[in-house]
């Protein structure tokens, strides 16, 4: 399989082009930072090095499937849904399977309430709220769509950087772990993002891991 890392020198996007890699599929990162890439993953990495807004049609041909790792700042989390719109233009009524990493705002509470509006009651949350809540938006966008092969992953409330743990998985419910932690590591994300991509589950919906 030939598949394309969008943001692949950050966490999420590290984690899954290793997976991918490890499992002996053909991997791209798509990264703005060559060097930063070639330090990543050695001088033999396969790369397109372009912002992932000035991406065209003709440089995402051949893909089996676009992860969307992208990651931003607070201040201009809008990108996230700007990002998933080129992406879906780019990827109408094609094959190649488009997946997007989500944030845990989406996610429903044990009330059935969303889980953003939680996350608005941590303390200090002003200064990071906006990534979920616009990927929140892009969750929203991804729903009308539905002449592309898509799907989203989210992460528990809590998501670092480490190896995979065992996971358990979920559809739209925040999840929690025995100890009732709701925490997801990257090497989990990214062996729960493989897993779907070799064996396909969902389709145009989101589903959601943590470690157990």
């Amino acid at each position: 399989m030939k598949i394309g890392v969008i943001g692949a020198t950050g966490n999420a996007g590290s984690a899954v082009y290793r997976e991918a890699e490890a499992r002996g599929h053909e991997v791209v990162a798509i990264v703005r930072n060559e060097e930063k890439a070639k330090e990543l993953f050695g001088p033999a990495v396969k790369l397109v090095t372009k912002d992932a807004f000035e991406l065209q049609e003709g440089e995402l041909e051949g893909f089996d499937a676009i992860v969307d790792a992208f990651a931003t700042s607070p201040d201009q989390a809008y990108l996230h849904v700007d990002l998933a719109a080129r992406l879906i233009h780019l990827f109408r009524q094609k094959k190649t399977r488009l997946f997007f990493i989500l944030g845990a705002g989406s996610l429903l509470n044990d009330a059935g309430e969303r889980n953003v509006n939680d996350l608005k009651k941590a303390p200090g949350s002003e200064s990071w709220i906006a990534i979920p809540e616009n990927q929140f938006d892009e969750y929203n966008f991804l729903l009308t769509v539905k002449n592309v092969d898509w799907v989203g992953i989210s992460p528990g409330n809590v998501f670092q950087a480490g190896e995979a743990k065992p996971a358990i998985l979920g559809k739209d419910h925040l999840l929690h772990n025995e100890a009732g932690e709701s925490v997801t590591s990257s090497g989990t994300l990214a062996t729960a993002i493989l897993d779907e991509l070799e064996a396909p589950q969902y389709q145009q919906t989101r589903f959601t891991v943590i470690d157990a």
